[in-house]
């Protein structure tokens, strides 16, 4: 008996067929790749909303406080005007950053300086860092969410359709929520007078400079205390620890 001779286009259709099945089969196992974060652009201007009124170890000021965040990238600094509920809107409590370590937070009456030697913020803290943990998409405020961990202390939410930040929430003992109310790229504070730190915060005596030494030693052993839970992570711990001051001077 003769073999079967199938017509060449019906083996075709088989081959086809067979090929569209076994790709089905293979993409209906496969995982989505996860999402990446998005990279801060180097300059925006971002209103930040936030609440800390079920957590007053994480400050000693109003607890409900509106920020204008600043962030220049392209000049190596950040800055948060913050102002607390009903207080005076020409009084604001500022937050000056520098890539230098050096952070001023000041208003008419007040000065502090501190010192966090990794400087500003980098675009790419997120996205460029080690630690990072996708845990998946969430809603929030209604938005969509691609939600990541960063090395257990801060959890952060950026929008799915547009890459934009949406807040981030601290894991630390206090708690801190920020939510980004507004998003604006390319936006940054002109007036240079408003980046300076005031003559209150340069005071000249001699005599202030150990009681100022004290308190730096006082500061930087708090700060490593802080982060204790975390110590031997090296890539991405100082994105985190700069992380925290966006919260805006939260213990002042």
């Amino acid at each position: 008996m003769a073999p079967t001779r199938w017509p060449p286009l019906l083996l075709l259709l088989l081959f086809l067929l067979a090929a569209a099945t076994a790709t089905a089969t293979a993409t209906g196992n496969a995982l989505p790749p996860e999402p990446k974060p998005a990279r801060w652009p180097d300059v925006f201007h971002a209103r930040l909303f936030t609440n800390l009124t079920n957590h007053s170890a994480a400050s000693t000021g109003p607890p409900l406080r509106v920020a204008d965040l600043y962030y220049d990238w392209s000049r190596r600094r950040n800055l948060n005007l913050i102002r607390y509920q009903l207080a005076a809107a020409d009084d604001p409590l500022y937050d000056v950053e520098w890539d230098n370590g050096t952070t001023f937070y000041f208003d008419s009456r007040s000065c502090r300086t501190e010192r966090f030697p990794v400087g500003v913020l980098r675009p790419g803290w997120l996205a460029d860092g080690g630690g990072v943990v996708y845990l998946g998409r969430w809603r929030t405020g209604g938005i969509e969410c691609d939600v990541w961990d960063k090395l257990g202390f801060v959890v952060y939410y950026q929008e799915v359709a547009t890459g934009r930040p949406v807040r981030w929430n601290f894991l630390d003992k206090t708690g801190i929520q920020q939510f980004v109310m507004s998003f604006e790229v390319g936006v940054t504070l002109e007036d240079d007078s408003q980046w300076q730190a005031p003559a209150h915060c340069f005071p000249a005596a001699a005599a202030d400079e150990d009681e100022e030494e004290e308190e730096d030693e006082e500061q930087d052993e708090m700060i490593k205390s802080s982060y204790d839970h975390i110590e031997g992570v090296d890539d991405g711990l100082d994105a985190a620890r700069l992380l925290r001051m966006l919260a805006g001077a939260a213990a002042f």
